[in-house]
């Protein structure tokens, strides 16, 4: 029997079935508009704030976007951004983005965080002031590190201050809202999965096998990014370096408060 072909119906105009946000977060580079006076005003207070520290004229704009990253700039930025309800991202969002692919890192590191093992930094005496500060600050609220449990703490979690005190002539403070945790994970390198990352913190479960590596210190202070293979790296005590393919990413929507 031959089936009656059915004719082309009009698009169904239903009722969403879940929930919808008021608003959604977005994710994305400092682009275009936006980012060329994002730069103007990173730039002035720069000057205005830091006496135009050589460590935060690490920035600049070309083919489109903003390119370049340390974690002396990017807490700036939050600085700026902030005022604007805005953030930049941690290293959970920048996986969530990798899950969604709602952002290309591939060719871009991205700084998130800052790694603190030991007050004393055996391979880079220039961070060692900035180790025992941090560390007083952490002590103050009770919180405990070594270098078999690593502290995180977030670049969204401090505020950034001019210093005579050590070698960068900046020093960070941390925020009453600043989101700090342990990593045991952090003190071992190996590789790992996509699959296995802990959505909390965008750190991996577990190590093993996997096409992705983690690459660990044994003490002192050290940056957290993202590489550009996906890599994740806890390994970088030059706090002050910047390279061109290094981006500063922008979160925006509900994931900017604190307990997101």
């Amino acid at each position: 029997m031959m089936e009656t072909q059915t004719a082309k119906l009009p698009i169904f105009q239903g009722k969403p079935l879940i929930e919808i946000p008021q608003t959604i977060p977005q994710i994305g580079f400092l682009q275009v508009d936006f980012g060329k006076a994002f730069l103007k005003e990173y730039q002035g207070r720069t000057k205005a704030d830091y006496d135009g520290n050589s460590n935060l004229n690490v920035l600049a704009y070309r083919d489109n976007v903003v390119k370049g990253s340390n974690p002396f700039a990017v807490v700036l930025a939050n600085q700026i951004l902030r005022q604007n309800r805005l953030r930049t991202a941690n290293q959970a969002d920048l996986e969530r983005a990798l899950k969604v692919s709602a952002l290309s890192s591939r060719e871009t590191y991205e700084d998130t965080g800052l790694v603190l093992r030991t007050e004393d930094d055996k391979d880079n005496s220039k961070n060692t002031s900035m180790a025992k500060d941090l560390a007083s600050q952490l002590k103050a609220r009770g919180i405990k590190f070594s270098p078999k449990n690593p502290t995180v703490i977030p670049l969204t979690g401090l505020e950034l201050q001019t210093t005579q005190g050590n070698d960068y002539g900046l020093t960070f403070r941390l925020r009453e809202d600043a989101q700090i945790y342990e990593a045991p994970i952090l003190s071992e390198g190996g590789q790992f999965n996509s699959e296995d990352i802990d959505e909390k913190t965008g750190l991996p479960k577990k190590l093993g096998q996997g096409s992705r590596n983690l690459y660990v210190r044994d003490s002192g202070l050290s940056r957290l990014d993202l590489l550009d293979d996906l890599d994740l790296n806890s390994d970088d005590w030059d706090l002050d370096i910047s390279y061109d393919y290094g981006r500063v990413v922008v979160v925006s929507g509900e994931a900017t408060s604190p307990e997101n």
